[in-house]
């Protein structure tokens, strides 16, 4: 059985280093131009550049998402930012509307993968783009394990399904709330996320039918549990939803994900609850499996407001370790002191805790509180860290959002 491609998102280029330092096989990310996500920190073409020699010199690939339904016009120069992405030697582009992927298999010989937008939920329409010459689609979130098992079964084409992140309360792309509500267009990459709004029901009288105000969302998608199957089925890549996550969840996430997947990979023993309370770290709404175990029931809706957040908090990330003076370099994420007991959080260091004894800050002088954000710290420590690895502590009042296995 062949691995399965992990898919992790990058925000900026911070995010795409941390991705696949914890393991990423590939990332995605929008350039300044024809994406979407209006509000993430997009790549220019030099740091695309950038982010390509540092992925392809660690063997992993970088798709660039040229995923916008454009309007009139909008198409200008598109097949010159096409050329300079095939310059500069990106694994692939991600397209939406089929204007695009057409000049995009017309002028470049860039791998063309079909978006999750275009709502591909049979093997027809499946099949309708493979034999126009694109190379993977993205299937819909809106598929159960058994609809995945049927398509994979008509087609030659490669099949990318998401396993983590946020759902459209409408099929993938094609709401109008945030339009309607916030005069924000979700297809443009200005989703207001208007379904997690709290509503009331108010009755005739304009007196509230509920004590509690309620929201129109879906729980975000999460399925370790689910993986097993899909890697079973020989689906070709697993996908991560979030470029606007933190450092912190992209890590934490990649690394649950690759380590269930290479255990999947070696016939090991599988012990999903491990994977579940890690994941639950970094988890800041409450997780369902989405429709992969078929239509979804009243479990899978956040109809309440939720105040659960992660129950690890990002204290700091490592930027430099001296091994010579076994002297870590900090930068801090949130508060921490000394006399704290940290987890690490690295690919090579599963399980490893540091207990602060001492803090210097970086002109040397000794503190007891990291107080201030982004402050470089020193940090003596015999724990051979690296940079991008993280250090994390228990938040306080947290809930785990852990599902059942």
């Amino acid at each position: 059985m062949a691995r399965p491609e992990l898919l992790a998102p990058a925000g900026d280029l911070e995010r795409l280093k941390v991705a696949i330092r914890y393991g990423a096989d590939a990332v995605y990310l929008g350039g300044k131009s024809f994406s979407l996500r209006a509000r993430a920190s997009n790549f220019t073409l030099a740091d695309i550049a950038e982010g390509v020699r540092h992925a392809h010199a660690r063997g992993a690939r970088v798709y660039v998402t040229t995923n916008i339904l454009p309007r009139p016009g909008e198409l200008d120069g598109f097949c010159d930012y096409l050329a300079e992405l095939e310059r500069i030697g990106i694994d692939g582009l991600i397209c939406a509307s089929p204007g695009i992927i057409q000049l995009a298999l017309q002028h470049s010989s860039l791998p063309v993968h079909v978006s999750t937008q275009q709502s591909l939920t049979n093997s027809e329409a499946v099949n309708f783009w493979y034999s126009r010459g694109v190379e993977r689609v993205i299937l819909a979130r809106e598929l159960s394990l058994e609809e995945i098992r049927t398509l994979r079964a008509r087609t030659g084409v490669e099949l990318e399904a998401f396993v983590h992140g946020g759902m459209c309360a409408s099929y993938s792309g094609k709401c109008t709330l945030s339009n309607t509500l916030a005069a924000r267009d979700a297809n443009r990459g200005g989703c207001a996320h208007s379904c997690r709004w709290a509503y009331e029901l108010l009755g005739p009288r304009l007196e509230s039918r509920f004590e509690d105000a309620f929201s129109l969302s879906a729980k975000d998608l999460q399925a370790i549990q689910e993986v097993p199957e899909l890697y079973s089925l020989g689906i070709d890549a697993l996908k991560i939803e979030g470029r606007m996550k933190s450092v912190h969840y992209v890590a934490t996430v990649v690394n649950t994900y690759r380590r269930l997947i290479d255990t999947l990979h070696a016939g090991e023993p599988l012990k999903l609850k491990t994977f579940l309370e890690e994941i639950a770290k970094a988890e800041n709404r409450p997780t369902a499996s989405g429709h992969l175990r078929g239509t979804p029931t009243r479990d899978a809706q956040l109809f309440s407001r939720d105040a659960r957040r992660p129950i690890q908090r990002f204290a700091a990330l490592v930027r430099d370790y001296d091994t010579e003076r076994g002297e870590a370099v900090l930068e801090q994420r949130s508060p921490f002191r000394v006399g704290d007991t940290l987890e690490v959080l690295s690919p090579d260091l599963p399980g490893e805790t540091i207990t602060i004894s001492e803090l210097r800050d970086e002109a040397g002088i000794p503190i007891a509180v990291a107080r201030h954000p982004r402050q470089r710290l020193r940090l003596r420590t015999d724990v051979a860290l690296k940079p991008y690895d993280i250090l994390r502590k228990q938040a306080p009042n947290s809930i785990a959002t852990t599902r059942k296995t």
